[in-house]
């Protein structure tokens, strides 16, 4: 992800900050787990859980979206961005339930829909970087898979393999953010990312 679509000349504008968003992800990740699971379905653990996704998840990414897109770092940055407006919705949905009022059902099935969309694609493109960036960017699209399977059933029955899949996002998201953070640093490598998934077609000579 760190080089995702780069295209500048010379050096950056910013330092890498793909691990900042990561960790930011995974630390709003975090805050949702136990609501994911029922444990703290409470007015103080929707409001708790919706600071969380305000700081980390959305102003985290969008950040790291932002300076991932002055280094020219096309793809990085439209994902850190995408998914930084996304949390911002979690936030406010979050905040909404803590008072008792629910969003529109149709509104958030038909945007679930179009964010499935969006991350399918993207999940393809990671595919040429890295294997577990591919991993990492299907996790999100099962996440939506399952969220789509109770909007339209209008049941709950998929709701704990999308509190597994958070749980999975969070942890890959720190491996990813570990990888780029500690193997430079030890001069080794003690988090493999694993080569790409695809290979680019070569343009006929």
């Amino acid at each position: 992800m760190s080089d995702a679509g780069y295209g500048g000349a010379g050096r950056p504008t910013f330092a890498d900050p793909t691990a900042m968003g990561l960790l930011s992800l995974a630390i709003a990740c975090a805050a949702l787990v136990p609501i994911a699971f029922g444990v703290s379905v409470t007015t103080p653990g929707l409001r708790t859980a919706a600071m969380f996704c305000l700081f980390f998840g959305a102003g985290g990414q969008f950040l790291a979206g932002m300076m991932s897109l002055a280094n020219h770092n096309l793809y990085g940055g439209t994902l850190f961005t995408t998914f930084a407006f996304n949390w911002l919705m979690n936030w406010w949905v979050l905040g909404q339930l803590a008072t008792g009022t629910a969003p529109d059902h149709a509104v958030m099935m038909a945007v679930d829909a179009a964010f499935l969309l969006i991350f399918v694609a993207m999940t393809y493109g990671f595919g040429f970087f890295s294997k577990l960036l591919f991993v990492f960017l299907l996790d999100i699209d099962l996440i939506y898979v399952f969220r789509l399977a109770n909007a339209i059933g209008n049941t709950r029955a998929f709701a704990l393999p999308i509190a597994w899949l958070t749980v999975g996002l969070a942890a890959i998201s720190l491996w990813i953010a570990f990888a780029m953070l500690i193997n430079p640093v030890a001069g080794r490598v003690m988090f493999p990312l694993g080569g790409p998934l695809f290979a680019p077609r070569k343009p006929a000579a």
